[in-house]
């Protein structure tokens, strides 16, 4: 038997999950959970990094409490683009800043006018977002604060919360595809850009490998939390990254759909994707385990009911999911067409208030019952993966079988049949905890108790639950999805 500490952190929440190894099956428990809450100082977003390692630190201790011998491993993972920055001496400079933060409007545009936008791409291979880190330095090199001049390292989430914990300065290469600033077929940091963009290159770390062991716990870790010198394990360290990993599939090519508050679809390939049909439609190239390449498309998936439940909150409606997906079920279909990805539902104040203004430019009328609107975020989200599922398929020049969809969304068994009814084709939901269980996959294999990642699939195949929803009355969809393509093509002009 092995056990190895995960610690997962998203944009809502955190955990730490222990995971057992035992007679070649996967046992998990979690063991910690928290909230991970972003802090407005002065008109900036920042993470609350310190919390999130005090966090961590409480999960250890807790994750480590009454066992006999120490893990194997811990790891961590994040969601990717942000970063902190260090100065010589190793110190924070300042609190690593939300990517939904306003600091980057415009900059992606700067970019683009110094570098073409066809160029960065074929460096880089990453759908151009506002949010990425290559924007982000690119204001924060425009407003140059005094403190600037001081950095000397940036480390994305993961890598800062690994330094916090053992030393170690790297940027391990999952997490670092995710920039817009590393070369998609080297595997490195592209000079080219830094030094177009005016962007230090010297504040870059070397590229570790997922599956590296980084070090040891710090002593000051170890007796904070009770525990000897436990090895600090690289997963992929991009939580998508990691929820890839977990794909318990049987088949030999598979669409992957990792559902949470963003949904990505996407497939695993050998080489990047930098042509004009991949950049035309705006797919990343992201890093995969085994040298391999994550072909994907972000989606703006259950943000949107998450914030509509936080609309709800504050007016005195604490409703949990399962009650507003039950009350979605019993709503009549189509009352309104979304088109989730629309950029008003990026970061709007009040998110039922932005649907309802979409509702009305769009000429349409926003359905007057909570489980009417609800049922409208989850059949948008549908007819978005089944716009993305065509894309891809268009790109790779194959029809592809099945969908298997990971993560915290496949709770959902709504938007799960509606995916498999909107694509027309079958999806295997599960695991739920996808991203903890490709990073304790993924510390097995660094820590040599498995031999490969097939390997750890075939463990997850024989541990976790899996639900296969056969898609039902798909050409249903098709007049709804031909308005949602009409809406999707009017929001891409504007």
């Amino acid at each position: 038997m092995s056990i190895y500490l995960a610690f997962d952190l998203g944009a809502e929440s955190g955990r730490a999950i222990k995971g057992i190894v035992r007679d070649g099956k996967l046992t998990i428990e979690e063991v910690h959970r928290f909230a991970n809450t972003p802090v407005p100082v002065r008109g900036t977003t920042h993470w609350d990094v310190l919390g999130l390692l005090r966090n961590i630190r409480a999960g250890l201790r807790l994750g480590v409490a009454g066992l006999s011998e120490a893990p194997a491993g811990i790891g961590i993972d994040t969601w990717g683009v942000d970063f902190g920055l260090l100065d010589e001496n190793g110190a924070l400079l300042t609190n690593p800043v939300h990517y939904r933060d306003g600091r980057t409007e415009g900059m992606m545009e700067l970019a683009c006018s110094i570098v073409p936008r066809e160029e960065i791409y074929s460096i880089t291979g990453i759908a151009f977002w506002p949010f990425n880190t290559i924007y982000q330095l690119l204001a924060l090199h425009r407003s140059n604060p005094p403190w600037l001049r001081e950095a000397r390292t940036m480390l994305l989430m993961p890598d800062l919360l690994n330094y916090f914990l053992c030393g170690s300065l790297g940027a391990e290469y999952t997490i670092a595809s995710t920039t817009q600033l590393l070369d998609a077929e080297r595997r490195e940091w592209s000079d080219k850009l830094c030094g177009a963009l005016g962007l230090e290159r010297s504040l870059l770390p070397e590229i570790v490998e997922p599956g590296t062991v980084l070090g040891t716990l710090s002593e000051e870790t170890q007796r904070e939390c009770n525990v000897g010198p436990v090895p600090v394990i690289a997963p992929a360290s991009h939580d998508t990254g990691s929820a890839f990993v977990s794909v318990p599939a049987t088949e030999e090519e598979w669409v992957t759909l990792s559902c949470g508050t963003w949904s990505i679809m996407g497939t695993e390939i050998a080489r990047p994707r930098t042509d004009e049909a991949c950049l035309k439609r705006n797919f990343a190239n992201e890093g995969a385990v085994d040298g391999r390449i994550r072909l994907l498309k972000n989606i703006v998936g259950l943000w949107v009911l998450q914030e509509c439940r936080r609309s709800w909150a504050r007016a005195g409606q604490e409703l949990d999911y399962g009650a507003l997906t039950q009350e979605a079920a019993g709503a009549p279909p189509f009352q309104c067409i979304l088109n989730i990805d629309d950029a008003s539902f990026y970061a709007p104040e009040d998110m039922i208030e932005a649907i309802a203004a979409f509702c009305k430019r769009t000429g349409q009328g926003m359905p007057r019952e909570r489980g009417g609107l609800v049922r409208a975020i989850i059949e948008g989200i549908a007819l978005r993966y089944r716009a993305v599922l065509g894309e891809l398929e268009e790109i790779i020049g194959k029809k592809m079988p099945v969908i298997h969809m990971v993560g915290g969304g496949v709770q959902n068994r709504l938007l799960c049949q509606m995916a498999a009814d909107a694509t027309g084709r079958p999806v295997v939901a599960g695991p739920v905890e996808a991203t903890a269980i490709g990073n304790l996959v993924m510390q097995a294999v660094g820590a040599g108790e498995l031999a490969s990642v097939a390997e750890g699939r075939q463990m997850v195949r024989r541990s976790v639950h899996l639900e296969t929803y056969e898609p039902r009355q798909s050409d249903a969809w098709d007049e709804p999805f031909a308005r949602h393509m009409e809406l999707a093509e009017h929001s891409d002009k504007r």
